[in-house]
């Protein structure tokens, strides 16, 4: 870790734990910084708050003060979470206090260079894949952000001989300032957090932000196939690097004659590649790309690509069960999550789909649903996804209680090749905790069946 005195004998403000606040919290503490951590949560019911108390961390638990703002605050951190439209938030900008995310306190820190990777969908799977090819490759990876540990506690124990390997929403990219990845990559852009943002093009800003601060020395990864990503490259100052699934380039990472090339270089056959999916094949070839430029050997490319079947809960292969394959896509916690799952597979698919309701109609899903032979709903979404079931054309339709009883229901519709998959298009917060024990709970029924 850089030694640094940024934050000597500043005061600055922690707003929101969890265990970005933590560790954020922690950490300026530690580089001698005043710091005060303000939590919603009362003090009786946060651990993580009496752990820093215990520290000598002023901690004020409860409620967000707007007084807070009195206490002369030089620098507030900020959980991603917690909106800008916040009294205190809103309060410190009329200031000129600068409100960061703990993203940027990693960068002044680390000794490592950042791989860095936003986007709408696949920054999960494209940040797996670059972690296993240059991990595979030897070059001694970390992995940080929304998919790991918390960036700046990586880079705390970061050397220059690692690389960090960091997925970043939208709401992180928001509060950096000097952040600055030696490779960015931007997956894909559609309509997603506006709740947060207010409008798309808000939204395509905090993405942007990943590459403002890039050079000519740095590289910035992005898809070709999407005119808003091709926008913000030509405002990059970083090398661009396209990558495409339907353009002939003539350089970046592309498809040409059945193979995965790169530059002039043909790295791998499609066939050849374990992870289902043409979506898929955006995260691969944008993993690739950042493996190349990292260094990484063809041949350790082509292994983790032979071998890599999914992130859990992300089109995550199961098991094969008298012909049948299951897969656990429970990540899918909307409609636009759901439909590359369903074009992933030409083989008669039975799906299991439902959750929360959020008011909305799930129509967009009917041009998707011809493989599906069967649907089981659960949740509270139940009757609209079985609307659009019958509107679709679908004969075998069956409403369960829940997961684990979908997937007995859904062995007795299928056949030999038949694929079951769990892709619920909505969120799991009606029955389970999150949509990782909503999956765990779909495994665990699978495996049940044997």
């Amino acid at each position: 870790m850089k030694q640094i005195n940024t934050y000597l004998h500043k005061k600055i403000l922690v707003l929101g734990l969890a265990k970005s606040g933590v560790t954020a919290a922690a950490l300026l503490h530690k580089l001698g910084a005043f710091v005060t951590v303000n939590d919603k949560k009362p003090l009786s019911e946060n651990p993580e708050a009496q752990g820093l108390l215990e520290q000598g961390i002023k901690v004020i638990c409860g409620e967000h003060p707007v007084e807070l703002l009195d206490e002369g605050f030089e620098l507030i951190v900020k959980n991603p979470g917690i909106p800008y439209q916040n009294p205190i938030i809103e309060g410190a900008l009329e200031k000129g206090i600068p409100v960061l995310t703990e993203v940027e306190l990693a960068y002044q820190i680390s000794e490592a260079p950042f791989i860095g990777i936003t986007g709408t969908n696949g920054k999960t799977t494209t940040t797996t894949l670059i972690f296993e090819m240059l991990n595979q490759g030897k070059k001694r990876p970390l992995i940080a952000g929304n998919i790991g540990t918390v960036a700046s506690g990586v880079a705390e124990e970061a050397t220059a001989e690692n690389n960090i390997v960091i997925e970043l929403s939208s709401f992180q990219l928001m509060g950096i300032e000097a952040f600055r990845p030696k490779i960015a990559i931007i997956t894909n852009l559609y309509d997603a957090h506006l709740d947060y943002h207010g409008i798309r093009a808000e939204y395509i800003k905090a993405k942007a932000n990943i590459t403002k601060n890039q050079t000519a020395e740095d590289y910035f990864i992005y898809n070709a196939d999407q005119q808003e990503v091709r926008e913000i490259a030509e405002h990059s100052q970083a090398s661009g690097i396209p990558f495409s699934t339907k353009l002939a380039l003539k350089e970046g990472a592309y498809i040409s004659e059945g193979w995965i090339c790169f530059n002039d270089e043909k790295v791998m056959l499609v066939d050849e590649i374990a992870l289902p999916g043409v979506h898929n094949l955006e995260n691969i070839l944008s993993a690739m790309a950042a493996a190349k430029l990292t260094g990484v050997s063809n041949e350790a490319i082509q292994e983790v690509l032979r071998t890599f079947t999914g992130v859990k809960h992300r089109l995550q292969y199961v098991t094969e069960i008298a012909e049948r394959k299951f897969y656990n896509d429970s990540k899918a916690t909307n409609i636009l999550a759901t439909i590359p799952a369903l074009q992933a597979f030409k083989s008669p698919i039975i799906l299991l789909a439902g959750g929360l309701d959020r008011g909305n109609e799930f129509d967009e899903l009917i041009p998707y649903l011809k493989n599906v032979k069967a649907l089981i709903t659960f949740g509270q979404t139940s009757s609209k996804i079985e609307r659009v079931g019958i509107e679709a054309g679908i004969k075998q339709i069956n409403t369960v209680d829940n997961v684990e009883k979908a997937v007995p229901v859904a062995f007795q519709y299928s056949e030999p090749g038949d694929v079951i998959l769990l892709s619920p298009a909505c969120a799991s917060w009606d029955q389970y905790k999150s949509f990782e024990v909503r999956g765990d709970i779909f495994i665990e029924a699978v495996h049940k069946l044997k």
